[in-house]
């Protein structure tokens, strides 16, 4: 079982949400393997299928002052906000042909993948909470889920804060959270995150708990 690994680097989220639609027809249709979406975007904050509207602290006018741009999704959750320093990524997944037909087993998978990244490199203990999905350092959320399944295959992912503006959290309520908070590896670590390196590295966790035979990087 192989899975294709596409990069966009820096790219605009319209522009990613187009490539994710592509990528997603190509899967439903068999003509194309399982395929993880590596991506970096510009100030962008997205509300999901059952968000609250209030939970943006202001205006869209007022945001787009800002530089920072505004998107209804289908993705399940609340508000949450991408932006530089943030590794998003979109998990195009058959979860009819290759895993087992169980939106719950993937997303505890997906929390597998940076509990035990997390670990192993920065030897950092995080780990699930009762409150909501993601990957936790105490109360404070360094991983983001929100996910999609559209006709067995899943869209939309993760949102991984490594060297994150912090403050731009305060736009929001994030994930509808107001008595949680939002923190990154870097700010843990004192550290700035090398986002390639990354990259790199996290695939291996996906190939391992997931249990690909083999990675391809695409174009």
């Amino acid at each position: 079982m192989k899975l294709n690994i596409l990069d966009l680097g820096m790219c605009d989220y319209k522009k990613a949400l187009d490539v994710q639609y592509e990528i997603l027809e190509k899967v439903q249709n068999g003509v194309m393997e399982d395929t993880l979406i590596l991506v970096e975007h510009p100030p962008v904050i997205t509300l999901g299928r059952n968000a609250t509207e209030s939970n943006v602290l202001f205006n869209k006018s007022d945001l787009n002052e800002k530089g920072i741009d505004l998107y209804n999704i289908n993705r399940g959750g609340d508000v949450t906000y991408h932006g530089p320093g943030q590794l998003v990524g979109y998990p195009i997944f058959n979860l009819k042909k290759n895993h087992g037909r169980s939106i719950k087993v993937f997303i505890e998978n997906l929390e597998d993948v940076f509990i035990e990244f997390i670990q192993d490199f920065y030897n950092i203990t995080v780990g699930r909470h009762d409150c909501n999905a993601g990957v936790w350092y105490g109360e404070e959320k360094v991983v983001a889920l929100g996910l999609a399944v559209k006709s067995g295959v899943t869209m939309h992912g993760f949102a991984f804060n490594l060297n994150t503006i912090l403050e731009h959290f305060n736009l929001i309520v994030p994930c509808g959270l107001s008595n949680m908070g939002v923190t990154s590896i870097g700010k843990i670590t004192g550290q700035t995150i090398n986002l390639e390196s990354v990259k790199n590295e996290l695939a291996n966790y996906f190939l391992k708990i997931y249990g690909f035979d083999e990675i391809d990087k695409i174009d």
